[in-house]
């Protein structure tokens, strides 16, 4: 089997990541936070951990400026939701994943926000001067993706975050398709706040996610419950983890997690994956009826083979054993950029563990499609 899908998520995953989540089911698989016995502090030490792990990553110095989501898209709806108030107007991009494009637009469609989508230029970058157009005297957030996931190629948050500095308003970043491939420096940046999910480049197990959250930013809660502080109020806590960690957290996860944030630290993942998609990409320029879309120092290649439907040709290489993502990958304004909107794309995503040799089966495969 050979797997290229790892922006929807990385696999297989490091060994260490399962042995972490194995050991904190079979050790101390309690609840963190919830009781002074042995096991519960155990437990907590394993969260706590990661969160300085996520908060080293990040630049903060502060750890409890991290709060755990069940992946991105919860990181980000806790972000917009918790933010934006009626009557706000939110400027975001064409090239936004559904989970900031689904809650956005659902905003605008009752009347509660006004929304405002920033188009790229013809290379796919999101200009910082278009962003600063677009803004209004009641504008309050700004959302982007740093690399989109269909094109691959990374913005420029820290010029938007300039613009959104000088303006007053709040950037939140969607980071899915960078952390654990590039840096991520958020407090330079400007950003306000910053999606996350573990179970991509962090090579953390699925279900775990975070949001960072700068100091001075108040983001209200999605839910209320019980954290393990303050029980003697009926209200939610203020401070921060606790203010939007109600609930059980995924101990497993966080644990798995934990361990996919040393691992992903010791692989130079942006070059290799870069060197991967530059050969593949190049190979596929040279065969007849293959529309490559993705530019030559994209983290991901993104292309048709014309003869053939994008879901056709993903089934065809399934059936060589090889896994690659085809359709619209939740992003529609990306496809509608691309031209792709009707029948979509397929998408291939090298991760740390993929071979040039796996890239040049892939290469053989399609040639094979390519004369059908």
């Amino acid at each position: 089997m050979i797997y290229l899908d790892n922006a929807a998520t990385s696999w297989p995953k490091p060994r260490e990541v399962v042995q972490a989540m194995a050991r904190s089911l079979e050790e101390c698989g309690a609840n963190p936070g919830r009781g002074g016995h042995t096991l519960s502090l155990a437990a907590g030490r394993i969260v706590e951990g990661c969160r300085e792990a996520l908060a080293q990553l990040l630049g903060e110095e502060d750890a409890s400026r991290i709060v755990f989501t069940q992946n991105a898209t919860d990181a980000l709806n806790t972000a917009i939701h918790g933010v934006v108030r009626t009557g706000d107007h939110v400027v975001s991009t064409l090239l936004e994943h559904n989970s900031v494009l689904r809650p956005l637009s659902e905003l605008s469609r009752s009347g509660a926000i006004t929304l405002t989508l920033v188009a790229p230029d013809s290379r796919g970058i999101i200009r910082a001067e278009d962003v600063e157009r677009a803004l209004l005297p009641g504008t309050k957030l700004m959302v982007m993706t740093q690399m989109s996931n269909i094109l691959g190629v990374e913005q420029d948050v820290a010029a938007v975050g300039a613009v959104c500095r000088r303006h007053g308003v709040l950037l939140l970043v969607d980071a899915a398709q960078t952390a654990g491939h590039l840096p991520l420096a958020p407090l330079r940046w400007g950003a306000s706040m910053l999606a996350l999910p573990g179970h991509k480049g962090l090579l953390g197990p699925h279900g775990t996610g975070a949001l960072w959250i700068r100091r001075g930013v108040r983001v209200a809660p999605l839910r209320q419950g019980g954290t393990g502080s303050s029980s003697e109020s009926m209200y939610q806590p203020e401070e921060m983890p606790d203010l939007l960690e109600s609930g059980t957290l995924n101990l497993p996860g966080i644990a798995g997690l934990s361990a996919g944030i040393d691992a992903a630290r010791r692989h130079e993942a942006a070059a290799h994956i870069r060197a991967l998609c530059r050969y593949l990409r190049a190979e596929l320029l040279n065969l007849p009826q293959v529309r490559v879309y993705t530019p030559d120092e994209a983290m991901m290649v993104t292309f048709n083979v014309e003869s053939v439907g994008s879901q056709t040709a993903a089934e065809l290489l399934d059936r060589r054993g090889i896994c690659v993502r085809a359709g619209l990958h939740c992003a529609p304004g990306a496809h509608r950029f691309l031209g792709t909107l009707d029948g979509g794309a397929l998408r291939v995503s090298p991760g740390i563990y993929s071979t040039k040799e796996e890239i040049h089966a892939l290469i053989q495969a399609v040639r094979k499609i390519n004369v059908l």
